[in-house]
């Protein structure tokens, strides 16, 4: 019986490998992120186009590698997940920032411009709602994908976006607002 992406274990830590292969909890580790990877790429991937990242395999790709350097000092195998979404979500923040600083350097650039992966993912019917999403400010983008795209909590998104729950609040109800306003203008 195959245990459920959420219920993934590690071996102790303490335990001696046995001679000649590798560390048990590595070999716990490499299950524990195949596993993961499987179950969870895709929304990853998902998330990662919704946040505006143009180049949300690399993203993803990099977010599971660091996962890999840090398992060990996860608190515990179902933080994997947690940690996951959060490395996403600050990598997809620097990026954003390094290219704002960089257009800023050497003029404009073409801000519609869109990659072939995001438009693999997104339905026709999905497109305008996304193109919504783009032009929210990123906080508010960030607490409404992580809150009605992936279904998290309040405390869960916290942990993601690395704020205070009330700031979670503060960030979807006027993140609705904004796009509520922007769907009933374009009819």
């Amino acid at each position: 019986m195959n245990p459920e992406p959420s219920a993934i274990h590690v071996a102790d830590p303490t335990a001696v490998p046995p001679t000649g292969m590798r560390a048990l909890g590595a070999l716990d580790r490499d299950a524990a992120l195949a596993e993961l990877f499987a179950g969870h790429y895709t929304p990853m991937l998902r998330l990662a186009v919704l946040l505006g990242a143009d180049d949300a395999e690399d993203v993803v790709a990099e977010a599971f590698w660091q996962l890999y350097r840090r398992w060990n000092k996860l608190r515990d195998a179902d933080a994997a997940l947690a940690y996951l979404r959060g490395v996403v979500v600050n990598l997809i923040r620097m990026r954003v920032r390094h290219l704002q600083v960089a257009r800023k350097h050497t003029g404009s650039v073409d801000d519609d411009a869109v990659s072939a992966e995001s438009e693999a993912l997104l339905r026709d019917d999905q497109r305008e709602v996304v193109a919504a999403l783009k032009r929210l400010p990123a906080r508010q983008r960030e607490a409404l994908v992580l809150r009605y795209w992936l279904g998290l909590r309040e405390s869960e998104i916290a942990t993601a976006m690395g704020i205070s729950c009330g700031a979670v609040k503060s960030h979807t109800a006027r993140g609705m607002a904004a796009l509520t306003r922007a769907m009933e203008g374009r009819s």
